[in-house]
């Protein structure tokens, strides 16, 4: 063998080696844009090496014929539908009806003696418990579900419903939430600091992290433990909703993009339902980075994919009337209320705090309520433990 022929095979191999492991030092690993990929069926799949792209696809496939089919819910308030409003629609298993009452929740990070008591309300309808990525798998492909086992036997068995709330962020810290074995050059760490105020643009400082999903290797793995979970979880949980769209990022590093982000969380939250096909699935959707008052049209876009992919919508603080809100989700979950299988929101503990515009005091149980109902059309809200009327006394437990 001529030594020229030796130098074509070795340049022809290294060339392979390149292809199958982008540079990630460059920006080649970007998805398209959302509108070049209109006319595709899985919409949120983008050109990649990622090598769980092709196992997205027969997911949402499967989860496309399987939603086709007859299926009946254990679920009272939920019915099936058996049309699509356009070809590329899924048809979804799990949908509220739009005359289906308001019902009330609990929000906890914990099922504990605390949150069981709340439980024993007869206006309680289930509990939200919060899991962070981490706690679920110790080591790569290593998961441990038995608090989520755990935590569904006992919420359960007081009849109540029980929803799973993925947190892939945190606010705080001391607090990274992504596997430690994500710590590797190969996933570019897994995750970014986050810093949490007005004046992060000029004085950034880390108050959190959070997964780097605009990364296709750190969103492999995310839909990774998605797909375990489902096969485990799926029709056994009432619900499961995705994190906040809101952060707030370093934007010259970790090869960080606007558009990677959004698109991004668009895919795992439509794979998400792919998976969870019998669940209710939900992406938690407050503020776009790049969308302010739907600039670029994130919210018309991301609303529209929800729709479109049977993914239902809600947000992490119901504050009627606020500003901020108002010109961001709040118009597009009351637009689209009957167009997704579910709406949904939830007063956690900054919230509480929160006063109502139009009156300058706190909010009350029946503004949250009244808005709730008919402004924006939700049909749960998630009430943080220390929700003073969750409490006999009227004092915050």
């Amino acid at each position: 063998m001529n030594r020229a022929l030796i130098l074509f095979i070795a340049i022809a191999a290294l060339l392979a080696i390149a292809h199958q492991y982008p540079n990630y030092e460059r920006d080649d690993y970007r998805l398209d844009s959302i509108d070049e990929r209109a006319e595709d069926d899985a919409k949120v799949l983008h050109k990649t090496t990622a090598s769980a792209i092709s196992t997205n696809l027969n997911n949402r496939n499967a989860c496309h014929e399987a939603a086709s089919s007859a299926y009946t819910t254990t679920h009272s308030t939920v019915t099936t539908t058996t049309t699509t409003t356009t070809e590329n629609m899924l048809v979804c298993s799990t949908v509220i009806p739009p005359e289906t009452p308001l019902e009330h929740w609990l929000y906890t990070s914990e099922i504990d003696e605390r949150a069981l008591n709340v439980l024993n309300r007869p206006d309680i309808a289930g509990a939200q418990v919060l899991y962070n990525w981490k706690s679920l798998e110790s080591n790569k492909g290593e998961y441990d579900f038995r608090e989520i086992r755990n935590d569904m036997q006992r919420v359960q068995a007081k009849g109540k419903k029980f929803w799973i709330q993925l947190q892939d962020r945190s606010f705080s810290p001391q607090l990274d939430p992504v596997p430690r074995y994500m710590k590797t050059n190969h996933y570019n760490n897994g995750s970014a600091p986050q810093c949490d105020g007005e004046s992060c643009d000029k004085h950034f400082k880390i108050d959190g992290w959070v997964a780097q999903q605009w990364n296709p290797r750190v969103r492999e793995r995310f839909q990774a433990l998605l797909k375990a979970m489902a096969e485990e979880l799926n029709g056994k949980i009432y619900g499961l909703n995705l994190a906040e769209t809101s952060i707030e990022v370093d934007t010259q590093a970790n090869n960080y993009t606007h558009e990677g982000y959004f698109l991004g969380e668009l895919e795992n939250a439509g794979y998400a339902a792919s998976v969870f096909n019998k669940t209710f699935t939900v992406q938690y959707v407050n503020f776009w980075p790049d969308g302010w008052n739907n600039t670029n049209g994130r919210f018309t876009k991301s609303f529209e994919f929800f729709a479109s992919h049977c993914v239902g919508a809600g947000g992490p603080d119901l504050a009627p009337y606020r500003p901020g809100q108002v010109a961001n989700s709040y118009p597009f979950i009351a637009e689209y209320r009957n167009s997704l299988p579910i709406t949904v929101m939830s007063v956690q503990e900054p919230t509480l705090n929160y006063t109502n515009p139009k009156t300058g005091f706190r909010y009350t149980k029946t503004e949250f309520v009244k808005y709730a109902n008919e402004v924006l059309g939700v049909k749960i809200i998630f009430w943080a433990a220390k929700t003073p009327w969750l409490s006999s006394t009227g004092v915050a437990i």
